[in-house]
């Protein structure tokens, strides 16, 4: 099996060094994302002058340039939008405000799935998927909120609490922390160095200092520009079409990474017999979208060809899939109407090794 996988992951490293990511077509994706997303927030105000129904347009637009922002900034954590290093973290970090994630963090985190996707014994998705036996282990009631927050129409607040909520509270817990323990280390030991006492301190929410400087300037620019907005447009205005679009975008973001890994019976293995090829074609869909929407969603759709390969840029992946479309022949394609359904597989079944939904977990007592 290692020496299957280890082929595997040469042969697709060999293919994925065919697509190189270019500066110019990177430019060209920063630029149609955000030129027009400026001109939707130039165009609010008047709008609300006009109609609010012209309002809700123009935020829903804002909307879909959100989702492509959000993926384009997940682009550059993977290095693949730009050849050069150094605009990858350049527009990562302006993709992070306008998206309102610390980017560097966050594709930190998002490495990590990558390289262990599949192995659900370490990643449990945006979800927190639980297993079978975690599941008949909760209470009636817990069941029950269990499925309903992970309800396709609750993802706008999910897009609220990953995008707005956690990155702010986050920053604020852990900065608070930081100054207690740094004051507490001062009184209880006032010849300790200050950069001791600093480097002493621990906290789940960064692990170094560099992830925190991260934050912080992503927070601080971001607060400075709801400042900025808020005396510009009025803050009842910006705060009601900035929650609504960012809120709407993160839920759609959600859903749609969800079910790129949650569907019927999808790959889910535990790290004994994980296989990372067979993660990758068994555990990873293929979202088979109109050409329009694959553009807002900078062709995230063809997420079996990202996890085979995440240095090919989002503009090469179709073509990929199109030129290798027949080793994709046991890949799960999901339709937007397949999503609803799709998004019931949302317990993980150990024994089995592969998502299954709540309906066939009370169906079969056996399972798991």
């Amino acid at each position: 099996m290692v020496a299957a996988v280890e082929t595997g992951q040469q042969e697709w490293a060999a293919i994925g060094r065919q697509y190189s990511a270019d500066n110019v077509r990177g430019f060209a994706q920063v630029l149609t994302t955000l030129v027009p997303l400026a001109a939707l927030w130039y165009a609010v105000a008047p709008s609300a002058s006009i109609s609010l129904w012209l309002t809700t347009a123009v935020t829903m637009l804002m909307v879909l340039f959100l989702l492509r922002a959000f993926v384009l900034m997940h682009e550059c954590g993977h290095g693949s939008l730009f050849f050069t290093s150094r605009l990858n973290r350049a527009f990562g970090f302006v993709f992070g405000i306008v998206s309102g994630m610390p980017q560097f963090v966050w594709s930190k985190h998002h490495a990590y799935h990558h390289a262990t996707n599949g192995d659900w014994s370490k990643y449990r998705g945006p979800l927190n998927i639980r297993s079978v036996d975690e599941f008949r282990a909760m209470t009636g009631t817990q069941q029950r909120l269990y499925l309903l927050v992970r309800k396709i129409w609750m993802a706008p607040f999910g897009g609220f609490q990953y995008l707005i909520f956690n990155p702010r509270f986050t920053w604020v817990a852990g900065s608070v922390a930081f100054v207690g323990h740094v004051l507490k280390g001062m009184v209880a030991r006032p010849r300790v160095p200050l950069r001791t006492l600093a480097g002493s301190f621990k906290t789940p929410y960064w692990s170094d200092a560099r992830e925190y400087w991260h934050m912080f300037f992503n927070n601080v620019v971001l607060l400075t520009v709801w400042v900025l907005m808020s005396l510009w447009i009025g803050p009842a205005l910006f705060f009601s079409v900035y929650l609504a679009s960012v809120s709407l975008a993160g839920g759609a973001a959600m859903v749609v990474f969800t079910v790129q890994h949650n569907f019927e019976h999808s790959y889910a293995s535990g790290s004994a017999d994980w296989d990372s090829d067979e993660a990758a074609m068994k555990g990873t869909s293929f979202l088979v979208l109109p050409r329009w929407l694959n553009w807002f969603t900078a062709n995230i759709a063809y997420h079996h060809v990202h996890h085979l390969s995440a240095r090919i840029p989002n503009y090469c992946l179709a073509e990929c899939h199109n030129q290798y479309q027949h080793l994709f022949t046991d890949v799960k394609r999901i339709r937007l109407s397949d999503l609803p359904k799709s998004l019931n597989y949302i317990l993980w079944d150990t024994r089995s090794r592969r998502i299954v939904s709540a309906a066939e977990c009370r169906q079969q007592p056996g399972l798991a």
